[in-house]
């Protein structure tokens, strides 16, 4: 999604000022020698939604249903920071993209009735095959 300097595009109907989120850096673990043990790549990036001036009120209920009032998101994949705050803002608008989603409501449906006879008739099968591998009876 293309994204304005400042903003965090979550989808068409929400955007979140950067000025929003709380941003913490810390050391990386892993391997990377010295270079690991003096930069502080990892980041952490929080977003309040219970306090959001930018979320609908539909929207927050959703958020705070599903995510709860404060929503986090972690990456220290890379060795750059700069790399690692793009991806925790990728991570952290997938995750308030996917609790926003409305789910369509399922419509019961019955089987037609050709499936009802396919499935009787393999289940027939496989009764028979098995009942072919046992001894027989003896009179």
């Amino acid at each position: 999604m293309a994204e304005q300097p400042g903003q965090l595009r979550v989808s068409p109907t929400l955007v979140i000022p950067l000025a929003e989120l709380a941003w913490r850096f810390s050391r990386s673990g892993g391997p990377g020698g010295q270079h690991a043990n003096t930069a502080d790549t990892r980041v952490e990036v929080r977003f309040d939604v219970a306090a959001s001036p930018s979320l609908g009120p539909r929207q927050r209920a959703r958020l705070l249903e599903r995510l709860g009032p404060e929503v986090r998101a972690v990456a220290s994949d890379e060795r750059s920071q700069a790399r690692n705050r793009e991806l925790a803002q990728q991570r952290l608008a997938a995750r308030l993209r996917e609790a926003l989603r409305v789910e369509a409501p399922r419509r019961a449906t019955r089987p037609t009735r050709a499936s009802v006879q396919r499935r009787l008739k393999d289940k027939r099968r496989q009764a028979d095959r098995k009942a072919d591998r046992r001894r027989p009876l003896a009179d």
